[in-house]
């Protein structure tokens, strides 16, 4: 597999995972919503990146990350928020996941990140098990309006 960033020509690809991935969550959006997520992608004057994880032969996507790099309070550098990760589940148990976390971890580093964070639901085992290891849990809450 190859992790790059996402292309224009994704987009159905990337639809039908962002699509499982609200299944996933038992979530919907507004047809509006996603457009706008689609196009502050490509965006150079907004802060977020996608990354997508496909198959190094045929090119169908496995997978995929959306970040959010932001400025905090408690340091100089940015931020990197691992906002959503979601794997097909046809390439589950494969590394993908791992291996978008990793490429997460590098493109934060190349932007001198000095933290790279994300929240999953504490029902989400399978997914902890991998969190457990390549991230410190720091036992945060949290709350939402």
């Amino acid at each position: 597999m190859i992790i790059r960033d996402v292309r224009p020509i994704d987009r159905s690809a990337w639809e039908q995972l962002w699509a499982g991935y609200l299944a996933f969550y038992e979530s919907a959006l507004a047809p509006e919503i996603t457009e706008t997520t689609w196009r502050r992608f490509f965006d150079k004057n907004e802060p977020m990146h996608a990354l997508v994880a496909a198959d190094d032969t045929s090119g169908e996507l496995l997978g995929f990350t959306h970040l959010v790099f932001h400025r905090g309070t408690w340091s100089i550098g940015d931020f990197c928020y691992l906002e959503d990760l979601f794997v097909a589940p046809t390439a589950r148990k494969r590394g993908v996941a791992r291996a978008l976390i990793e490429a997460v971890y590098d493109l934060a580093d190349e932007r001198a990140c000095e933290r790279v964070y994300w929240l999953t639901h504490e029902t989400n085992t399978t997914a902890r098990k991998l969190y457990d290891q390549v991230a410190e849990h720091r036992g945060f809450i949290q709350y939402r309006r």
